[in-house]
């Protein structure tokens, strides 16, 4: 009986089963097994993804000292990382933001190698220093200086948005004015080419010809006049010059006997309590200069300097300052033949705006002198200057110096020249030309009288508004851009 019944059960089911199908149900229709009898089994639901943004990329940090320079604390603020006394080899300053780099006492690069640039001198060593554009350097002395050593080379190179800043420690610590200067000593780039200043009875442009520059010990002549000291490039050098003996200073820079193949474009020296730029002998040439509030001459040379300056700028501070250029060296056989073009000086009223002294040989084209109480003095009769297509517009046109062999040498000198003219100073924003300056011809033929020049069709160092050549990498030349 038990099995006929469980017999029946099963056929009951088979025909449950297919009256399920005839009735259109299908195995898609089907439901899971346990599905409405039993609850579904318990889920965990993906978490939520919250909206995300792009990643924000912090600015660097100086995390560390770069290698090479010592941690020696912080300035303002900034992570100081100080320079080694010796640079042998090669040497790099990166750009790293929070970090400031400083020199203690002299900072050599390479050693001395000599005046024979075919023969460097034996167990000397060779210093390459490169400078990332940025960079900003301080010493907090005045015995705190940069020497470039012969045969040795920095290669500052800066931008006009990111130029390289040599300073006073209270400079970085905001604590400098209008007036401040002589908070550390500057730079001095020494080369191999010839120099006026010669021992015994050795002759310029040879090995032996070589002298010691003012300030430091270090050597600078010899018998390269193409030599190559690097690079300064968009560099501000500030609140610099230092008297290490009297009468004998450091100044904001010094170039001793560099080679033409050195380049210095678009650089500024400000507030020295010496010399802006001091040239002592050799053929480098310079363009793009601005020299402001220097407590001494601007541009000074020396020694038998024989480079060009184009396009050179001088503004002088009411506190402090002395000529604008003065020009000195031994007398014949080898004087100093320097060419200047594209200039504008423009004094607060301390001095003659340019001085010759002894030994002197010089060319003024394009130059726009205002603001002295005398614009031309001479003080030498070993000395001679030729001007064309210059504007004078002082005091009174000329001063005759003390040592002059004839009065009026000066005026001679400068009728003389073509296309100058004397008048009222009509500059604009301090520096920038004016009616009367834009009427002068400009001089033709610069690239005849030094081939690093170039020819253009105006005088003074700034045409116009629309002249901005020193625009960005500068200060102290406009009252928004205060130093």
């Amino acid at each position: 009986m038990a099995a006929s019944r469980n017999s029946q059960t099963l056929m009951m089911s088979l025909a449950a089963a297919l009256a399920l199908s005839a009735c259109g149900g299908g195995s898609d229709n089907v439901a899971s097994p346990g599905e409405g009898a039993f609850p579904p089994p318990a889920t965990t639901p993906p978490p939520t993804t919250p909206p995300t943004t792009p990643p924000t990329t912090p600015p660097p940090t100086a995390a560390e000292c770069p290698s090479g320079t010592s941690d020696v604390g912080e300035v303002a603020g900034l992570l100081n990382c100080q320079l080694p006394t010796k640079i042998v080899g090669e040497f790099t300053l990166p750009k790293v933001d929070g970090l400031v780099y400083s020199i203690n006492g002299r900072t050599d690069i390479g050693e001395d190698m000599g005046g024979d640039a075919a023969n460097p001198a034996a167990q000397a060593r060779k210093g390459t220093l490169t400078i990332e554009p940025g960079v900003t350097v301080f010493g907090s002395a005045g015995a705190d200086f940069l020497m470039v050593n012969r045969g040795s080379q920095i290669f500052a190179e800066g931008t006009a948005a990111a130029p390289i800043v040599f300073t006073s420690r209270q400079s970085v610590e905001g604590g400098t004015d209008v007036d401040s200067i002589g908070q550390w000593g500057g730079l001095v780039l020494l080369g191999r080419a010839a120099i006026s200043t010669c021992p015994g009875t050795a002759q310029p442009g040879t090995a032996t010809c070589e002298a010691q520059v003012e300030g430091a010990n270090g050597y600078y002549g010899g018998n390269a006049n193409d030599d190559n000291s690097g690079v300064l490039k968009y560099v501000r050098v500030m609140h610099s010059g230092f008297e290490v003996l009297p009468d004998v200073e450091l100044n904001g820079i010094t170039l001793a006997g560099l080679g033409s193949g050195t380049t210095i474009d678009h650089v500024q020296v400000h507030n020295s309590s010496d010399d802006g730029f001091e040239w002592f002998g050799g053929t480098v040439n310079a363009t793009h200069l601005v020299g402001t509030g220097n407590d001494d001459d601007t541009f000074d040379t020396d020694a038998g300097f024989r480079g060009g300056i184009q396009f050179g700028l001088i503004v002088q501070r009411a506190g402090g300052g002395d000529r604008m250029n003065e020009m000195s060296s031994q007398d014949l056989p080898y004087r100093s033949m320097p060419n200047l073009a594209n200039v504008t000086f423009v004094g607060a009223g301390h001095d003659s705006a340019i001085v010759l002294n002894q030994g002197t040989l010089v060319g003024y084209y394009n130059a726009v002198v205002t603001g002295a109480p005398a614009c031309l003095e001479f003080q030498s009769d070993t000395t001679e200057g030729s001007f064309d297509s210059t504007y004078l517009s002082c005091d009174v046109a000329f001063a005759d110096g003390a040592g002059d062999a004839t009065d009026g040498i000066e005026q001679t000198a400068f009728n003389t020249g073509s296309n100058n003219a004397i008048g009222a100073s009509t500059l604009s924003g301090g520096f920038i030309n004016g009616a009367n300056e834009a009427a002068v011809p400009a001089y033709a033929g610069l690239a005849a009288i030094n081939p690093a020049f170039i020819d253009v069709d105006y005088i003074g160092a700034v045409e116009d508004a629309n002249d901005t050549w020193w625009q960005g990498w500068t200060c102290g030349l406009t009252a928004t851009d205060p130093c």
